[in-house]
């Protein structure tokens, strides 16, 4: 955005491969337009999300009335955080703040500074809006408080609007939180572990990234990202290989995926060898081969790495952390509990534990069954095997016939007390 020497302002297009992001000055009646008035929403529709209006540093989980394209992926979930932006993720991690985000302007928010600062959502089927609405920053409350909102179009497109930005973006610190303005995505590899030979650890691969200049970010503009074609749209071969696109779009039969190879799939698409299978193919060559191709070695995962990417890297299991923002396992305005769980996974459980264990469950089990059986059959065999091995000091016990057919068992004193009876006797 650009201003003109009579103060008028006007709008500045730039293509970022997979958006196009046209930014809007305040005086632009597209601004306007583009905001979205959750005051005036269907109430049933809009959220006050308690936890998040509260607490400092939280991201909690939502889940969307609809299907969300973002750099070509279905999306159904996000993570809404108290700083100022949206993770896209479906891993949730401790670097929240690196990767996959929508952040109309990350930055060290607190709503949990003013009874007057919340964080809503609205959701109409169409359009999911959030908004953090009179948040002030940590440590800079005097300067006023910020309003602005992110919304998720059905369509794909993005806007970010700004109502309230009451000082310069450029200003605000970025020493206890990372601030940025813009679009981000990611990839996720499987590595094996250094420490753990049996397990894998999580790598991250930003493959691409949308930095706005936050010097542009000023009260009552807006910015709206359109998203354009991908390699992922295309259901076919022959509109896959066709394409044309500014990416390297390749046919994976095996799976019938179009794809660059660079989006959320990656794994999977190495772990198939569709890098190698697309080379030099067309169409009717995968028609003409056998339809079923044998499954990779390595285990089935919805991400894929390739470790010669340029793309900027991160891991997940041991790195520091930018951000210490904590998600919070509870879904929706009210905090109600959803289905899902964390993704991160702890130290692998080895086959010989879990056999170990299953053997000791056994044993436990056999003598418990045993010693209930002898309890309620003593004359049994297994009854008789432990009396005749019965330490020294026991009373003996000897099994009689009456003559009525029944059986009946008498104790017989032990050799002590058989000779303090004797005595007792001769006294």
């Amino acid at each position: 955005m650009d201003t003109l020497p009579d103060n008028r302002t006007r709008v500045v297009e730039d293509n970022h491969s997979y958006y196009v992001s046209r930014l809007y000055g305040p005086s632009e009646p597209r601004s306007r337009q583009l905001w979205v008035d959750v005051a005036e929403a269907n109430r049933s529709q809009v959220k006050i999300h308690t936890i998040l209006s509260n607490t400092h540093r939280q991201a909690s989980r939502v889940v969307l009335s609809f299907d969300f394209p973002f750099y070509g992926h279905l999306l159904r979930q996000i993570t809404i955080a108290t700083g100022g932006f949206i993770f896209m993720g479906d891993v949730i991690h401790r670097m929240l703040t690196a990767t996959q985000y929508v952040a109309p302007l990350m930055a060290n928010f607190n709503p949990g500074y003013s009874d007057n600062s919340t964080v809503v959502y609205f959701d109409n089927g169409t359009v999911f809006v959030v908004q953090w609405d009179h948040v002030y920053l940590q440590g800079w409350e005097d300067r006023g408080s910020f309003t602005f909102q992110a919304a998720l179009h059905r369509d794909g497109r993005i806007v970010f609007g700004y109502k309230e930005i009451p000082m310069s973006v450029p200003e605000i610190s970025s020493s206890q939180h990372p601030v940025k303005t813009g679009l981000s995505d990611a990839f996720m590899i499987l590595n094996p572990s250094p420490d753990v030979p049996e397990s894998r650890r999580r790598s991250i691969f930003e493959y691409h990234r949308i930095e706005l200049d936050p010097s542009k970010i000023t009260s009552m503009s807006a910015v709206e990202f359109t998203p354009l074609p991908t390699c992922l749209q295309h259901r076919s071969c022959d509109a896959c290989l066709s394409s044309d696109l500014s990416f390297n779009c390749s046919w994976c039969h095996v799976l019938q995926r179009c794809s660059s190879g660079f989006d959320r799939y990656r794994q999977e698409w190495m772990d198939y060898g569709c890098a190698q299978e697309a080379e030099g193919r067309t169409c009717e060559d995968f028609q003409d081969e056998y339809h079923n191709s044998a499954s990779p070695d390595t285990p089935f995962s919805p991400y894929d790495g390739d470790l010669t990417t340029t793309s900027s890297s991160l891991f997940i299991d041991s790195l520091t952390t930018e951000d210490d923002t904590k998600s919070n396992p509870y879904a929706g305005g009210d905090g109600l509990q959803n289905n899902l769980s964390p993704k991160t996974k702890g130290t692998p459980v080895h086959l010989g534990t879990i056999v170990g264990i299953v053997l000791a469950v056994l044993l436990v089990a056999a003598i418990i069954l045993a010693g209930i059986y002898i309890n309620g059959h003593p004359t049994s065999n297994a009854a008789l095997f432990f009396i005749e091995r019965r330490p020294h000091h026991w009373p003996a016990m000897k099994f009689r016939s009456h003559p009525d057919h029944s059986t009946y068992a008498e104790v017989e004193p032990s050799g002590h007390e058989k000779e303090g009876f004797m005595e007792a006797e001769q006294c």
